[in-house]
């Protein structure tokens, strides 16, 4: 498979996950994502994708400013329906990286373990997402504004023509490119701009 180069400049996450430690998974619970890993798992790379994967990121790192998140010690909050707009695709970015599930999620072994239960779709809370530390209950909730990076204005055309039918192979081709252009703007060049992932 071949991905856009600036998938690898992103930076990635690294956790510990003590339910993969104590199965022999990962050489000392150590699990790392990248963002072509939420790609993978959505289908593909978007201002939303790229936004949950930010959101998640950021937020870990104010959790855990000593040490590695504990995956499957998170309990993730959205604001939004599940039904509603993307959260659904946001939603399964930030399980993928915190391991929060809701009720499908593994139950456990012997009363450790559980990851049902930590991904709470509408939730009261004044930001986009939620999380909480279950050992401690220190919390980071996180707005994201992909409108602070907007797409490129030939994008919305190409797209419109694309959607009825009537795009060439070099427009298509084209669409595609813009699209990640934005893609890459939000990851990479704004990556620490405060305006596009805001704390609350």
């Amino acid at each position: 498979m071949s991905y856009p180069e600036f998938f690898a400049a992103v930076p990635r996450l690294t956790l510990h996950d003590a339910l993969a430690e104590l199965l022999g998974t990962v050489e000392n619970g150590r699990i790392e994502y990248g963002y072509t890993d939420a790609v993978k798992l959505t289908g593909h790379s978007c201002p939303t994708v790229a936004g949950a994967y930010l959101m998640t990121l950021k937020a870990l790192a104010r959790l855990y400013p000593d040490g590695l998140p504990e995956r499957g010690g998170i309990r993730v909050e959205l604001n939004a329906a599940q039904a509603d707009g993307v959260a659904g695709v946001t939603a399964a970015v930030a399980s993928l990286l915190t391991g929060a599930a809701g009720d499908g999620g593994f139950k456990g072994l012997a009363g450790r373990f559980s990851r049902r239960n930590l991904l709470v779709f509408g939730a009261a809370i004044d930001a986009e997402l939620c999380f909480t530390r279950i050992d401690s209950g220190a919390h980071v909730a996180v707005a994201y504004h992909p409108d602070v990076v907007p797409a490129p204005p030939e994008l919305w055309k190409l797209m419109q023509k694309l959607l009825a039918d009537t795009a060439s192979a070099a427009e298509a081709t084209e669409f595609g490119r813009l699209w990640q252009v934005r893609v890459k703007r939000i990851l990479i060049d704004h990556f620490d701009d405060p305006a596009l992932v805001a704390f609350r």
